[in-house]
């Protein structure tokens, strides 16, 4: 499997929130500029199911989108611009 360059991966299993959010917004501060430009995409995989709504909420209201989907017992959680 190649790696997507416009994919930026964030694998958190095994944090839960407040950490999930934390770590998620500190890579969104690094790579800010790429999302909001649509050229990247931030995915983040979580086991946390709280993550699923502190994560969306709070990228929301930085005018980011964000998609939640299950994926085998994991959730991805894809961030982009709006």
């Amino acid at each position: 499997m190649t790696h997507d360059p416009r994919i930026i991966p964030l694998d958190i299993q095994g944090q839960i929130c407040p950490s999930c959010l934390l770590l998620t917004l500190k890579l969104l501060n690094e790579s800010g500029a790429q999302v909001r430009a649509g050229t990247a995409v931030l995915e983040v995989l979580t086991d946390d199911r709280q993550a699923t709504t502190t994560i969306p909420d709070a990228v929301a209201k930085m005018g980011y989108r964000c998609e939640v989907t299950r994926d085998a017992g994991l959730y991805r959680l894809r961030i982009d611009a709006r």
